[in-house]
């Protein structure tokens, strides 16, 4: 299908320029001017709206949006312990499948077009992606003590038939998915580094959330977390590590050195007082930082707008300098840095050539009067309500506010069917 976005601000590099958009089949065919020739199946009217690139979850756990509200103000061992892995457990497939479709509707209806997940229902976050139609990264998450440990084997055979399953969709990928070094022995680890080898695939782990993540390591191995998984070669695979928020400088360096991406959670680790991630010193060294929203469970939403307005926030206050993590920047965290991190670099941007991903907003909102900077806007005034039409891979996924490729009360009813077992 030939898409035409007509007379519409465009946010490119920052800025915010007026024209029009085609989009052939699932790709950008020019962002400007029409092509001479182009003949579209649909138009859309762009008056009043701005068409930003599709925003990128690097890191969440669709399946916990059952958890919402459920376990709030409690510390991180208390919360993931004893409130949370419990009901993990009573979980049934089912009930993972309605929790991804909830989650996945929540990040279309706010602007985002593709995320990473860390799930444990192997193929119901993918189903649930496929049937709504976005564009995501699967991983497994995979615990275990050694190499020989036969529930780790387990797992990770689950991760290897369900990347067999959706090998034929050019929308869902999947990158191999160790929890944590604290779910994972060292012999575990060392033999998902031969597998990620042998199999070329590239690694997705929580790292330095906690202090008593790094102080019990620093106890068992003399070293910090980041210290050990380098010495093991973990970061001889291409990785992207969730949170990083007790890290040193020379912690920094190796995560630099290994060109590792740091996908920073500023509001789950806000709220489970874990910390704040030291992340201007992180872009002074290079490091590629992009942008996860954690869980439901621990945020508590997917709504991508609300943690970039904390990530430009948080770190003027933490700093007490103005200057750092400015709105173009933590723009680029949810978009190009995201794309980069997970090895889809025709996404992330809106330009010919690039994938169709696209979310349009509607500027006919007090919040965005003056349109003075509107790229400024949407990290310090939007809301993600302002989300009116998204496009992934060149298919219309929402109009109007309203999904198109699945009814939204069905996955309401489902859900809130669920969570009458909590």
């Amino acid at each position: 299908m030939n898409i035409l976005i007509k007379n519409i601000k465009m946010l490119i590099n920052g800025g915010t320029p007026k024209g029009d958009i085609c989009i052939s089949g699932n790709k950008i065919l020019s962002a400007g001017v029409i092509p001479e020739g182009f003949a579209a199946d649909k138009v859309i009217d762009g008056s009043d709206k701005l068409a930003i690139p599709g925003l990128i979850n690097c890191h969440t756990h669709t399946y916990m949006s059952l958890f919402r509200n459920l376990a709030d103000d409690l510390s991180f061992e208390d919360w993931l312990f004893g409130a949370i892995m419990p009901r993990e457990d009573a979980l049934s497939t089912e009930d993972a499948y309605w929790g991804a479709m909830l989650s996945c509707a929540e990040m279309i209806k706010t602007g985002t077009t593709c995320f990473m997940d860390m799930h444990m229902f192997p193929s119901m976050t993918a189903s649930a992606a496929d049937k709504l139609g976005m564009r995501a990264v699967m991983t497994r998450g995979l615990t275990g003590s050694d190499r020989n440990d036969k529930d780790g084997i387990r797992r990770y055979n689950e991760h290897m038939d369900e990347r067999e399953h959706f090998k034929d969709n050019d929308r869902i990928t999947f990158k191999l998915g160790p929890h944590a070094i604290y779910t994972c022995g060292e012999d575990y680890l060392r033999w998902l580094i031969e597998k990620a080898h042998e199999t070329e695939q590239e690694f997705h782990i929580h790292l330095s959330e906690t202090t008593a993540e790094v102080q019990n390591c620093y106890k068992e191995r003399s070293k910090s977390p980041v210290e050990y998984l380098n010495d093991i070669g973990f970061f001889d695979v291409k990785t992207c590590a969730a949170h990083c928020v007790h890290v040193s400088d020379s912690d920094m360096d190796i995560l630099a050195e290994n060109h590792v991406s740091v996908i920073h959670n500023p509001k789950s680790n806000l709220k489970l007082a874990n910390g704040t991630a030291p992340v201007p010193r992180m872009m002074e060294k290079g490091i590629n930082v992009c942008m996860g929203t954690d869980s439901q469970a621990s945020n508590n939403d997917l709504n991508l707008f609300s943690d970039m307005n904390f990530a430009a926030l948080l770190h003027k206050g933490a700093t007490g300098c103005p200057t750092v993590c400015t709105a173009k920047e933590v723009l680029d965290f949810a978009t190009v840095n995201g794309a980069k991190a997970l090895g889809i670099p025709d996404i992330g941007s809106i330009e010919a050539g690039k994938k169709a991903d696209i979310a349009i907003l509607d500027l006919d909102r007090p919040q965005f009067c003056p349109r003075n900077d509107l790229s400024s806007a949407l990290v310090y005034s939007a809301n993600g309500s302002e989300v009116d039409t998204v496009i992934i891979d060149g298919e219309v996924v929402l109009e109007h506010g309203r999904l198109t490729k699945f009814d939204e009360e069905e996955i309401y009813a489902h859900a809130k069917a669920v969570a009458e077992k909590f």
